[in-house]
């Protein structure tokens, strides 16, 4: 409100109209750009907007205006404003604007890692609202916000890319924050529209001053406006400070400076304006500015010593001068350059003791761990034991979201402390266990490697060593781990529950790299005392080694029995989940079942697994139950469904950034595609294992071999095929064999003799009569044995016995491989007629499971023997026809069509949300499009394809 003195017409500050009241002035075309964009996504388009300037420049005033346009629009509309005190926050500051805190409370899994459950929670919250219509998400303070805040912006909105969602950042250029770099790289990588908002003309800034005065400024008043810079804060408060100062008269509808004297600088003018508030108002902004942005009044009374009912009348000061908000539970500064001008113009000395201090009464008050954490770090040490204690809690609160940014905190609270002080080595090594958790994984080893050198005690040795060596066996590195964990034992004095753990992790590197026999040594009781111990997880791990150690001797029948077991005593201890892969019960009992006749029910037991564990929250285990899916998939023939689950499991690997890209995931997507006859795109795979730095080929080496093998032998380099068998298959005992499913195994004999080297057929063949000695139980592995048997003796009674056991294992490409097999040996023979009705039967298999090349080459085969066949539709990924989409992308667009969100899509098809999401980006690619507005319309058109037609 403005109102005029009458004795002397002068402006008092007290009467001034509130800023907030202000018209939006000198940004009509980001207003504009804005406007744009939200009419975009209303239409169905998802849209990113990084709005970038220095502080003051207006962005939080521009993200108001669009917040008020977006609510006329229709949209629905969250808003979240980052404090710097939220940098070390474990919670996700986005997930509590979306859902109520009963909801966030109830819903957190007690898990180490909870990235999934915070990325799926926000994703269905937020596709659930945009189903319902457009959304605009408005982050502001971006360069302060929350770890877990941060990592949900830069990947929810590629994976939301589809739904109609606004996101949009207001941040500071000048961020030192890595991870708010990569927020604003994912941002420009999806094509976010970049607003700078730079400073405003000298015309627009009089406007400003003009609304706060009601009338327009004099040539003075003008010319001390350009001393800001353009910047419409400052422009603001230099206006308020004149009006506080009676400097101003408004007269003749002309408002004119009565004198000079423009404060050097704003925080000068801060000062200048402080000093002129009673005492209690000084003291008490100043202590809030340590505090932070909002601050409780009860923390501030504490730290001036004063009841809160003293304060009172300071509080009231500073609301009349335009310094403090009471409009929620907490006292807040009107903005943040205010606190920062307060803040500044403390004595470094004042304000390092005062934020230590800060840090001792919170701490005692039960404040977040985060909270207190800012202030010591803000105090910049000494660090003393309590505070030490409290930044652990909150490094170790923060890596279930973030465990970057915890590795990032800890290392540097550890900078704060002597050399050798044990405190320093725990804080570094949760640094490097949080860093061996993303990709991050070079800088982990250097950290072990680093702090290795500085010569530690044998306990903070051994468990150094420990975590170095689950990070290798964590990108399949084994041979480095057995070396940390070698060493690790060889060291004094270790309790017996590091030894132990140390011991088993060795023992499951064995297995990892096929030393079976080494693997059982390093067993020296401990299978026996894990069976004692009353930790369940113990007593599953103990029975998954067993059965691990029987199924790579060969004994199928009782490591599937020992399998099933740990997996039903999981299922009734969910703690036991929390091991680690390949231990997960569930995973390596498909591993088992997929060796077995009862291949069909690896469905089943993933879907269950799977579920279970993303309800724990356990999403460094989500590519892995992917890939293990794409395995059981591949062995069934199900190209085109086995590709997306290992394209999926790369995804997942990459949007959590929680492991490795796998080389068993490559080497899978590979095989498909040399099925269909994209050979450039299996080149491409297998590249991309040869080209990450990071990946270790060792625990995956067979699958690498085995897929570099199946394309060269596809290109017709048939010796080149054979070389890269010979040095991954020629053991015969059956565990290297067993490490790839058994439909392979006839491949790596055929293959082994086009390439004319036989001896790796005689060992595969070897192998074989030694597994079916061990365990006859499994007809797949007797069907597999015969089929050997008769590619490397030309024998067609072994063949046709092996097309026989085949029908029943749920293998067609298999049977389709024998067939295929057989009808040579029959036509080699001149018996082209019996040949035929193979020939015939192995077309329709390949045909039916998209293995478009053998369907191709085995129609091919007939015509030379005088078959008529028809046209072969060739597998392509980029024509924006219906006729490819897939049976399980097909199933998806009646559900789009009804209005169902991705997760509800995954409950209704009972698969994962995450290859729900690798299938509509299949369909978005394979039909042109970038929306499910797109895709709904398509259908409706199309008519007949909403319920699954051509």
């Amino acid at each position: 409100m403005r109102s005029t003195d009458p004795a002397g017409g002068r402006v008092r500050g007290r009467e001034n109209r509130a800023v907030t009241g202000l018209r939006l002035r000198g940004r009509g075309r980001e207003v504009t750009a804005l406007r744009e964009t939200l009419g975009s996504v209303r239409d169905g388009w998802g849209a990113c907007v990084v709005v970038e300037g220095a502080r003051g420049v207006g962005k939080s005033r521009l993200l108001a205006e669009l917040g008020a346009l977006a609510r006329r629009l229709g949209f629905d509309v969250v808003s979240v404003r980052a404090d710097e005190l939220d940098q070390y926050a474990a919670g996700a500051a986005l997930r509590s604007a979306l859902l109520s805190s009963d909801d966030f409370d109830h819903a957190a899994p007690s898990a180490d890692d909870q990235r999934l459950w915070l990325l799926d929670s926000i994703a269905d919250a937020l596709e659930d609202r945009a189903r319902r219509g457009p959304l605009a998400v408005l982050v502001d303070d971006a360069q302060w916000a929350d770890p877990a805040t941060l990592f949900v912006l830069r990947t929810l909105p590629g994976r939301l890319a589809a739904s109609r969602i606004l996101w949009v950042l207001a941040v500071r250029p000048e961020t030192e924050r890595p991870t708010v770099a990569r927020v604003r790289e994912e941002f420009e990588h999806l094509g976010a529209r970049w607003l700078a908002l730079g400073p405003l003309p000298l015309q627009e800034l009089e406007r400003i001053a003009a609304d706060m005065l009601g009338a327009k400024p004099s040539p003075g008043l003008a010319k001390a406006l350009r001393g800001v810079a353009g910047n419409p804060f400052l422009a603001t408060e230099l206006v308020r400070a004149f009006a506080d100062t009676d400097a101003i008269k408004v007269e003749g509808g002309v408002a004119t400076l009565l004198h000079e004297g423009i404060p050097a600088g704003f925080r000068l003018t801060v000062a200048s304006r402080l000093a002129r508030l009673p005492e209690d108002a000084v003291r008490l902004l100043q202590i809030g500015s340590v505090l932070g942005h909002e601050f409780d009044l009860g923390t501030a009374a504490r730290m001036l010593g004063r009841p809160v009912g003293s304060l009172l009348s300071g509080v009231e000061a500073a609301r009349t001068a335009g310094a403090l908000l009471a409009d929620g539970p907490r006292l807040a500064f009107r903005h943040d350059l205010i606190r920062q001008a307060v803040h500044e113009n403390l004595p470094l000395a004042v304000r390092t003791a005062l934020h230590r201090e800060a840090a001792d009464l919170l701490r005692v008050t039960g404040a977040r761990s985060a909270e207190v954490a800012w202030h010591v770090v803000m105090s910049g040490g000494p660090v003393d034991e309590d505070s030490v204690t409290t930044v652990h809690t909150a490094v170790r609160e923060l890596s279930s979201t973030a465990p970057d940014a915890a590795a990032d905190f800890a290392q540097r609270i550890a900078g704060l402390l002597p050399p050798h002080d044990r405190r320093r080595i725990a804080l570094l090594t949760d640094a490097a266990e949080y860093l061996g958790r993303t990709r991050r994984v070079h800088e982990a080893l250097a950290l072990v490697d680093a702090t290795l050198s500085d010569g530690l005690e044998p306990l903070q040795e051994a468990r150094l060593r420990l975590v170095a060596a689950e990070i290798h066996q964590a990108v399949g590195d084994d041979a480095a781990a057995m070396t940390h964990l070698q060493q690790g034992l060889d060291l004094p004095g270790l309790p017996p529950d590091l030894r132990i753990r140390l011991l088993k992790t060795k023992a499951t590197g064995h297995i990892y790299l096929g030393d079976i026999t080494a693997a059982e040594q390093t067993d020296t009781g401990l299978v026996e005392a894990a069976y004692r111990s009353h930790d369940p997880a113990l007593v599953v791990s103990a029975m998954v080694f067993q059965s691990q150690t029987f199924f790579y001797r060969g004994r199928l029948a009782r490591a599937l029995e020992l399998a099933e077991a740990a997996a039903a005593r999981a299922g009734t201890e969910s703690a036991v989940l929390y091991l680690r892969p390949p231990r997960i019960p569930a995973l390596w009992l498909a591993t088992v079942l997929t060796a077995t006749d009862r291949l069909a029910d690896t469905g089943r037991i993933l879907r269950e697994g799977q579920r279970e564990a993303e309800a724990l929250g356990l999403g460094w285990s989500l590519p892995h139950w992917h890939l293990s899916r794409a395995c059981s998939l591949l062995e069934q023939g199900a190209l085109d469904d086995a590709a997306v689950e290992a394209e999926t499991s790369l995804a997942v690997a990459a949007e959590l950034e929680i492991t490795q890209p796998n080389p068993r995931a490559r080497s899978v997507l590979a095989l498909v595609e040399v099925r269909r006859g994209d050979l450039a795109r299996a080149r491409g795979h297998l590249r991309a294992v040869e080209a990450d730095p990071g990946t270790k080929t060792q625990r995956y080496g067979l699958w690498v071999s085995l897929a570099r093998a199946c394309l060269a032998d596809a290109e017709g380099r048939g010796a080149a095929a054979a070389a890269a068998l010979a040095g991954s298959f020629g053991d015969r005992e059956p565990a290297r064999l067993l490490a790839v499913p058994p439909s392979h195994w006839p491949a790596i004999v055929r293959i082994a003799l086009r390439g004319g080297d036989p001896s790796v057929a005689r060992t595969v063949s070897g192998a074989l009569r030694r597994l079916t000695a061990q365990d006859d139980s499994q007809q797949i592995i007797s069907a597999a044995r015969a089929h050997v048997d008769g590619l490397i003796h030309g024998d067609q009674r072994a063949l046709a016995s092996a097309i026989t056991a085949y029908r029943s294992t749920g293998r067609p490409l298999a049977l389709a491989a024998a067939c295929e097999d057989l009808g040579e040996l029959m036509a080699a023979s001149a018996d082209t007629t019996s040949a035929i009705p193979y020939f015939e039967e192995a077309s329709q298999l390949a045909s039916a499971s998209e293995a478009l090349r053998d369907h191709e080459r085995i129609r091919r085969r007939l015509r030379r023997i005088g078959v008529r066949t028809g046209a072969v539709q060739q597998h392509t990924t980029s024509l924006a026809e219906w006729g490819n989409l897939t049976e399980s992308e097909r199933k998806l667009i009646p559900l789009v069509v009804d209005g169902l969100t991705n997760r509800a899509i995954a409950d209704r098809l009972y698969v994962s949300v995450h290859t729900v999401n690798t299938h509509m980006r299949h369909i978005f690619a394979k039909l042109g499009i970038n929306t499910r507005v797109e895709l709904t319309r398509l259908a409706v058109e199309r008519g007949g394809i909403a319920d699954g037609a051509d």
